[in-house]
């Protein structure tokens, strides 16, 4: 069995130890090295996805009979239906196979939750490796040229896809040092200088990268989400009668947030506004109706899209296109300019993709997953087997996910697809330990009563 002071054993299943010891490195290296050495990472990523889930369902008693197993399966049933009665229907506009890693590879956390064991220092451990792997990779990718041009006023997407990107990386960064920023920097209830200092300095880096990517939809995403979870926490304490106590932390909390807010307004003000104010006119146009005379600039060209989308969406609501719905779109609808489809080949909304590809049947499989996960993790927290503050991550970055993939196809690529994995799987794994802990189930039918 695996174990050191920094990686505890399993709580969820054992496997044999050999396997424990590649799936846990595995997940490690994926976790580091993902975005900072792609071509280490993804492979480990590959690895510990196909290992977890041979795992679970060899050794998973009491999970692999859970949700997540069964929506995998469905995810596959419902990509291989959509692609034969496209096959069917439209046999010069499907690809050869049905491609079912579409929406499979949202499950990887599978294989993430399985090797984190049901312990939240491991999970902990593989998000901060995550994070430390991005900072790093910001500078190394992009290189400090990509930095230089951003302070200049120039957007920037450190070297990462593409700006937006690499925005949305720094903002979930940016999340978890806010709401762990306790648990970063103390230990016990001593506070330890160097982790305040290095804490500081990659807020500063996530802060300052978020200004020069100006990506607005993190901006948005970040400016609900971050106040949701102070909300949340408002709330809880007053529940508990610990508002005093709990008030104090969170007051400096958000004076660090506006102090943050104000020295960006001095630094990028002019980058900041310019930004904001370049699509007033389109906001406008979408606000009084006037969809046909909305300029195709950035905002104008995801209106356009997400409206054709809507058409093809119309004919086939139940099963969809099939895997190339999105591209469909983009080609084949004629009043789309010709620019536009030589430029783009997706819709910027995650959700709207699915719906086009696969009808709603495939909707309704990320919504149950959503809610299966989102209801799992407040039984577990109720419980005492996620911490406060994972449990307050897990719903501020549930907000800020939908806000970002409504503006940006990330779980259709693989930045999000990383970012999904892996923090879904920190979640789902206290949620199973949760269940064999309890003997409960996340979602149970009613019983009928005896008469």
């Amino acid at each position: 069995m695996l174990r050191s002071r920094l990686w505890e054993p399993s709580g969820i299943g054992r496997s044999p130890d050999v396997l424990v010891i590649v799936g846990v490195t595995t997940l490690l290296v994926y976790g580091l090295l993902r975005v900072l050495w792609p071509g280490v990472g993804s492979p480990a990523g590959t690895a510990t996805a196909l290992l977890g889930l041979i795992a679970v369902l060899a050794w998973g008693k009491g999970i692999r009979g859970t949700a997540p197993l069964w929506l995998l399966l469905l995810s596959v049933a419902v990509q291989v239906l959509s692609w034969g009665l496209g096959y069917l229907h439209h046999p010069e506009w499907v690809s050869s196979n049905p491609e079912v890693d579409r929406l499979a590879k949202l499950f990887i956390f599978i294989g993430v939750a399985w090797w984190l064991g049901g312990s939240s220092r491991n999970t902990l451990l593989v998000w901060g490796l995550a994070v430390i792997g991005y900072l790093v990779a910001s500078f190394v990718a992009g290189g400090l040229e990509e930095w230089r041009k951003g302070l200049e006023g120039m957007r920037t997407g450190f070297g990462i896809r593409n700006k937006q990107h690499g925005s949305m990386l720094f903002g979930v960064a940016l999340l978890g040092l806010a709401i762990f920023a306790r648990r970063i920097m103390t230990s016990g209830t001593r506070w330890v200088p160097w982790r305040c200092v290095a804490w500081g300095l990659a807020l500063g880096i996530c802060v300052v990268a978020i200004a020069i990517g100006q990506t607005r939809a993190v901006w948005l995403a970040l400016a609900v989400s971050l106040p949701v979870a102070v909300l949340i926490v408002l709330l809880w304490a007053r529940s508990r009668g610990l508002g005093q106590r709990v008030l104090r932390p969170v007051l400096g909390g958000v004076a660090v947030g506006l102090v943050l807010v104000v020295l960006g307004g001095v630094f990028f003000g002019g980058t900041l506004s310019e930004r904001l104010e370049t699509e007033s006119g389109v906001v406008v146009e979408v606000l009084q109706g006037d969809l046909q005379n909305v300029p195709y600039s950035s905002v104008g060209i995801r209106i356009h899209t997400w409206v054709a989308a809507g058409e093809w969406i119309a004919e086939r609501p139940l099963v969809g296109w099939g895997g190339e719905g999105r591209g469909l779109v983009i080609d084949h609808t004629d009043w789309l300019p010709d620019n536009i489809k030589e430029r783009f080949g997706h819709l910027h909304n995650f959700f709207l993709e699915v719906w086009v590809a696969y009808g709603l049947l495939g909707v309704g499989v990320i919504a149950a997953l959503a809610f299966w996960i989102g209801r799992g993790t407040w039984l577990a927290w109720r419980a005492g087997v996620i911490p406060n503050d994972m449990a307050l991550f897990g719903a501020a970055f549930f907000v800020y996910w939908m806000i970002v993939n409504q503006f940006e196809s990330y779980n259709s690529f693989w930045t999000g697809v990383y970012v999904h994995n892996l923090i879904v799987g920190g979640l789902v794994t206290h949620i199973w330990r949760w269940q064999l802990e309890s003997g409960q189930r996340v979602l149970t039918w009613p019983t009928r009563r005896s008469t």
